[in-house]
């Protein structure tokens, strides 16, 4: 959906989807149904928040490829989010 504010145009999101890497190496796709419409920076911004809470970033220095967001009740690793 497309929303004019001021002239200008906002790509208007329902859902937000989160990326989820399981340790066993399933891709998991969740869906979030959003409480009402809000435009795609909305939707970073509340993804930024809402992986703030379920995930703690890791560094490893010894192995700079293990670093990353884990999640907090160890299932796997965040790997990104998609709003749609």
């Amino acid at each position: 959906m497309i929303e004019l504010l001021n002239g200008v145009q906002k790509y208007m999101v329902k859902t937000l989807v989160i990326l989820i890497l399981l340790f066993d190496g399933t891709l998991l796709q969740e869906r979030y149904d959003l409480n009402r419409p809000m435009d795609v920076y909305e939707c970073l911004l509340f993804a930024d928040d809402h992986r703030e809470a379920i995930a703690t970033y890791k560094e490893y220095p010894e192995d700079p490829m293990k670093q990353g967001w884990y999640l907090n009740d160890g299932r796997g690793t965040w790997q990104g989010v998609i709003c749609e």
